[in-house]
C-alpha cells in the first residue's frame, strides 16, 4: 500500500468546536468557536471520515496509511443493509460481518492545550479498537455502551491521524466475539461507529470520564413527599494532574425554567491522581413530580467543579422526582397511584439507515409512541442510544431498559458459560446501569431475556435434550444490578415456562423468581395455543409465583402488509414462514388485549414490537430478513391496522379507522367492513348510500355483511367525538360472482390458481382450518401434495363437520370439491357425504381411495341451482372427518 502524509492521507473528521453543553447529553453541533474559558470542550468528529470492510491487519492505524480509495462517510454510520419487503433478498442487502476501518484526522486548536483529552464514543459494533498517530490508545467490547479513552498523552500538536477498527464478526468458537454478548438473538447485530463520536477536553481536575461511560454524576430520590423531595447526589472527581487542588463542588437542582430551587456547595482536596467520591443531600420543597405521560416534569441538576470563583467543570443531568412500585397484586404504582402499564418494544433499526440513527430519528420514532397511547417502553434487546432516553424522559414513557444477554450463555448452547463472557456480560450491565442511571423514565433493569431459548432450539434440532446453562450467569448478573442499583428493580423475560411451546418441552429449568420483577414473553395464537389463551395463562403462573410482580414483556403477532385475509380465523396462521396477512395481525391484537387490559396484578404489558426489524433469522410473510411483527413499518411509512385499534383503545386522541385498505381487489363481493375507533357511534356509507350506524364494543366497529359494487367501490365512515366530526375512507374493487366464486378451504390467504382468483377461507360454519404438516417440528418443510398442477390449493384444508353458506346470485352453478387424503393413518376410515341446499350430491366419499393414496390431489364436481342469494354446502361425516382443500363455483 503507497504512503503518503497524515494530512493527505485522511480527510479532516473535526468539523466544530463545541461548548460545553447545558444539557444532559450532547446535542446536535453548531458551527461556532468556543471560548478558551469554557469549562468543558467539545469537539465534534461526525464528518471526514474514510470507510473500508475488511481486514488489513493493523496497517490502516499507520498514520500515513494510504486511504484514498476507501469509502468517504460521516458518522453514524453502518455498513450492513439488512431486510427487505420481498420474497427474495434484494441484490444490494449487506450482511457482512467482520472487520471494518474508519480514518480520519483531527487538529486539537491551541485554545485547548494543556487540558486532559478524551475520545468519547457512544457505540462502536461490536467490538472498537481505537488507535492515534497509529498507537493503540485503547479497546472496548460491546456494542452497544458508550465508552471514553483518554488520549493526552498520544495527541501531537498540529494534525492527528485517529484510525477505528470496528468487529461485528459472528459470534463462534474461536471468533473474535465469542465471549461478546449477545451471542445470539432475532435480531441483526450491525457494525460500525454507528452512534456519535466527539473529542472532549476537560481540567486535569474533573467530574470523572473514567466510570465506566457513566456521567459522574448520579442522581437519586431517596424520599418523595408533597412538601419535599429529597434528592441524593453521588459526584465522581478525579485529578489527573501534577499538584494538589483545592476545589468546590456546587450542586444545583434548577426547575424546568433554570431557576435555581436547591444548591449544595462541598469542599474537595484532591492530590495528584486522586480519584474522589462525593455524596451530598439536596432537599426540594414541594416538587414537581414527574408523573409519566400525565405530565413529564423535569428538573435538572448542574454539578460545577470550582477552582475559587472559576469553573473549571461542569456535567448537567436530567432529574424526574417521583417513587414508583411493582406489587405483585396491585400492579405498578406511580407516585402512590396505581397506574396500568400499556405499551411497546422497540428496535433501533431504520430501513434504509439500519443502526445508524440521527437525533431526529429518534424523535420520530418516539413520536409513534406517543401518538398510539403507549405508556411505557421496553428497550429491546440492549441498551439504546441516549438520546432515544432522553426522549422517554420528555415523553413521560416508563423504561424496561435491557442488558443483551438473550438467547444463549455460551456459543455453544449445552455448555456452561465461559469466565470471559460472564465477565463481558457484568461489564456491559455496569455500562448500561451507569449511563443510564439519571433518566427518571427508567424503572426496570432487565438482566436478560430468553437465555435458554438458543440451548432449547440446540435440543430440539439435536435431539439430545441436554440441558441449558445460563441460570448460575443469570443470578449473578441479577446480583450486580441490585448491588449498582438498589432504587430499581430487576427483571427477566422469559419464554417458555408451562407453555405448549415446543421449546419448553426440552427440559430446560425456570428461570423465573431469580430477579424481582417477572417478565413474560408469551405469544399465544401466534406461536402455540389459541387466542383465548394468554389470560388463563398469566393467571396460572400469577398463582405459581404469587410474590413475584409480573409484566408481559412480549405479546403480538406478525403482520405482512401485501398478503390479506377474507376471514382471520379461516386457517392456521404461518408464525414461522408465510403467509401472515394483516387482518391475522389485527385478530390476534385485539384478542389478546381483551385479556390483558382484564387483569389488575399485571404491572405492565409490551407488545412486540412498535416497528419491524431486521433480523437474518426470518423468511416470512412478504418480507426477507424482517420480523413483520412491528404495528409500522420498518421504514416507519406505513402504520398496520392494528397500530390503530390500539391507538383507539390507548389514546384520548379522536380515532377513527378503516382496516384493509391494502387489500384493495376484493375475492368476494360481500365482506365485512371492520375498522377501529373510541367514538360511542360510527357510521359507514357505500358509494354514497348508508350502509348503518354501530356501535364499537372494545374499540371495533363491524358492518357484518355488505353487499359490495361489482368494480369500484368508495366506502366512508363517520363519527363524532367531543362535539368534532371526524371521518375515514378508502377504496376497494370487488370481482363480479356471476363469473364465478373461488374459496380456498383452510387458508388465510387468498391466490390465482388455474386462471382462477381463489380467496382465503371464508363463508364457513364449523370445522377447522388446517394446512399440510411435516410433524412436530414446525420449521420443517411440508410433503408435496401430488396429481395435480396447483400443489397450493391442497396445500391447507377444512376438516371435520363443516359447512358453508356462499353468497351466490341466482342462476345455475358447476360445484367442484377438492379434497385429499392428508394423514394416512386415518386414510383408510375417512368418508364423507355432501350436500347442496340440503340435497345429497356426494355419497361417501372417501378421499384416499379416490385418489390412491395420502396426500394426492382429488376432485368431484356437481351441478346445483341457486336461488335467495345463496348456496348452503353441508359436509358430514360418515367415517372419520370430512376433508376440504377448495371449492370452486362457476357459472353453466
Amino acid at each position: 500500500m503507497l504512503k503518503r502524509s497524515a494530512v493527505a492521507s485522511a480527510l479532516l473528521c473535526s468539523a466544530a468546536l463545541l461548548a460545553q453543553q447545558a444539557v444532559a447529553q450532547p446535542q446536535a453541533p453548531t458551527a461556532r468557536q468556543a471560548p478558551s474559558t469554557e469549562p468543558r470542550a467539545v469537539l465534534d468528529l461526525s464528518k471526514g471520515w474514510r470507510f473500508h470492510f475488511g481486514d488489513a491487519g493493523d496497517a490502516p492505524a499507520a498514520p500515513d496509511f494510504e486511504d484514498s480509495a476507501w469509502q468517504p462517510v460521516a458518522v453514524p454510520h453502518t455498513w450492513n443493509k439488512v431486510g427487505t419487503y420481498a420474497v427474495q433478498r434484494a441484490a444490494d442487502s449487506d450482511m457482512r460481518q467482520g472487520k471494518g476501518w474508519y480514518r480520519c484526522s483531527f487538529a486539537v486548536p491551541a485554545a485547548l492545550n494543556g487540558r486532559r483529552l478524551f475520545l468519547e464514543f457512544d457505540g462502536v459494533s461490536k467490538i472498537a479498537d481505537i488507535w492515534v498517530n497509529g498507537r493503540h490508545v485503547g479497546s472496548h467490547a460491546g456494542a452497544f455502551g458508550r465508552f471514553r479513552i483518554d488520549v493526552t498523552g498520544a495527541v501531537r500538536p498540529g494534525d492527528n491521524s485517529l484510525a477505528v477498527r470496528a468487529d461485528n464478526s459472528a459470534s463462534a468458537p474461536g471468533s473474535s466475539t465469542e465471549h461478546v454478548i449477545p451471542l445470539g438473538g432475532d435480531f441483526f447485530v450491525q457494525g460500525g461507529i454507528y452512534r456519535g463520536v466527539r473529542l472532549l477536553a476537560v481540567d486535569a481536575a474533573h467530574i470523572d470520564l473514567a466510570d465506566h461511560g457513566g456521567p459522574g454524576v448520579y442522581l437519586r430520590t431517596s424520599r418523595v413527599s408533597a412538601e419535599r423531595a429529597e434528592v441524593a447526589a453521588k459526584t465522581l472527581l478525579r485529578n489527573l494532574g501534577t499538584r494538589r487542588r483545592t476545589l468546590t463542588l456546587v450542586t444545583t437542582v434548577q426547575d424546568a425554567g433554570g431557576t435555581p430551587v436547591a444548591t449544595d456547595r462541598a469542599p474537595v482536596a484532591l492530590a495528584p491522581g486522586q480519584a474522589s467520591t462525593v455524596e451530598r443531600a439536596l432537599t426540594v420543597a414541594t416538587p414537581h413530580l414527574w408523573q409519566g405521560r400525565a405530565d413529564p416534569y423535569l428538573y435538572r441538576v448542574v454539578s460545577e467543579l470550582r477552582d475559587g470563583s472559576r469553573v473549571i467543570d461542569r456535567q448537567v443531568q436530567p432529574l424526574g422526582i417521583r417513587s414508583f412500585a411493582f406489587d405483585a397484586e396491585r400492579g405498578f404504582l406511580l407516585n402512590g397511584k396505581v397506574t396500568p402499564l400499556h405499551g411497546v418494544s422497540r428496535h433501533q433499526d431504520v430501513q434504509g439507515k439500519g443502526w445508524a440513527l440521527t437525533p431526529e430519528d429518534h424523535a420520530s420514532d418516539m413520536a409513534f409512541a406517543v401518538e398510539i397511547g403507549a405508556n411505557t417502553i421496553r428497550h429491546a434487546h440492549y441498551q439504546h442510544a441516549q438520546e432515544w432516553s432522553d426522549e422517554a424522559d420528555r415523553a413521560g414513557m416508563v423504561v424496561w431498559a435491557e442488558l443483551p444477554f438473550v438467547h444463549e450463555a455460551n456459543v455453544e448452547p449445552s455448555e456452561a458459560p465461559a469466565a470471559a463472557t460472564i465477565a463481558n456480560a457484568e461489564e456491559q450491565l455496569r455500562e448500561l446501569i451507569r449511563q443510564n442511571y439519571n433518566h427518571p423514565s427508567i424503572m426496570l433493569w432487565s438482566v436478560g431475556n430468553e437465555a435458554d431459548i438458543g440451548a432449547a432450539i440446540d435440543a430440539m434440532r439435536k435431539g439430545d435434550g441436554k440441558p441449558a446453562q445460563s441460570r448460575a450467569m443469570l443470578e449473578k448478573l441479577d446480583r450486580l444490578a441490585r448491588a449498582e442499583d438498589t432504587s430499581r428493580p430487576t427483571v427477566y423475560a422469559d419464554c417458555c415456562e408451562d407453555t405448549p411451546s415446543i421449546l419448553s418441552m426440552q427440559g430446560a429449568p425456570s428461570l423465573n423468581g431469580i430477579t424481582q420483577v417477572m417478565g413474560l414473553n408469551r405469544y399465544y395464537g401466534w406461536y402455540y395455543g389459541d387466542l383465548g389463551g394468554v389470560g388463563p395463562a398469566l393467571d396460572a403462573l400469577h398463582a405459581k409465583h404469587p410474590t413475584l410482580p409480573i409484566g408481559l414483556s412480549e405479546w403480538g403477532a406478525g403482520g405482512a402488509m401485501t398478503q390479506h385475509s377474507d376471514n382471520p380465523r379461516g386457517g392456521p396462521v404461518a408464525a414461522y414462514g408465510r403467509p401472515q396477512p394483516e387482518e391475522y395481525q389485527s385478530l390476534a391484537i385485539e384478542e389478546n388485549w381483551k385479556q390483558i387490559r382484564t387483569r389488575p396484578y399485571l404491572a405492565a404489558s409490551w407488545l412486540w414490537n412498535l416497528f419491524d426489524f431486521a433480523t437474518t433469522m426470518r423468511n416470512e410473510g412478504d418480507a426477507t430478513d424482517v420480523n413483520t411483527k412491528g404495528l409500522v413499518s420498518y421504514d416507519r411509512k406505513t402504520r398496520k391496522d392494528a397500530f390503530y385499534f390500539l391507538k383507539a383503545s390507548w389514546s384520548d386522541a379522536p380515532t377513527l379507522h378503516l382496516n384493509g385498505r391494502r387489500y384493495v381487489d376484493r375475492a368476494y363481493t360481500v365482506t365485512d367492513v371492520r375498522g377501529y375507533s373510541n367514538a360511542d357511534r360510527v357510521s359507514l356509507s357505500l358509494n354514497g348510500k348508508p350502509v348503518g350506524e354501530v356501535t364499537c364494543p372494545d374499540r371495533i366497529c363491524v358492518w357484518p355483511g355488505v353487499a359490495l359494487t361489482p368494480g369500484a367501490n368508495h366506502l366512508v365512515a363517520t363519527a363524532t367525538i367531543g362535539g368534532k366530526q371526524i371521518s375515514d375512507a378508502l377504496d376497494w374493487n370487488a370481482p363480479d360472482p356471476r363469473k364465478g366464486v373461488f374459496i380456498d378451504s383452510g387458508a388465510l390467504v387468498g391466490s390465482t390458481m388455474g386462471g382462477d382468483s381463489y380467496g382465503s377461507d371464508a363463508f364457513f360454519r364449523g370445522g377447522t382450518g388446517k394446512v399440510i404438516s411435516a410433524g412436530r417440528n414446525p420449521m420443517a418443510v411440508p410433503p408435496k401434495v401430488e396429481g395435480t398442477d396447483m400443489p397450493a390449493l391442497f396445500g391447507s384444508y377444512r376438516e371435520g363437520r363443516f359447512g358453508y353458506d356462499i353468497p351466490l346470485p341466482d342462476g345455475s352453478w358447476t360445484i367442484t370439491i377438492a379434497s385429499l387424503e392428508p394423514d394416512a393413518t386415518k386414510g383408510a376410515a375417512r368418508s364423507f357425504t355432501v350436500l347442496a341446499n340440503g340435497q345429497r350430491v356426494i355419497e361417501s366419499f372417501a378421499p384416499m381411495q379416490a385418489a390412491g393414496g395420502a396426500n394426492k390431489a382429488v376432485t368431484r364436481s356437481f351441478a346445483v341451482k341457486s336461488s335467495g342469494g345463496r348456496l348452503v354446502l353441508d359436509f358430514e361425516p360418515v367415517g372419520g372427518d370430512a376433508v376440504v382443500a377448495g371449492i370452486a363455483i362457476r357459472p353453466n
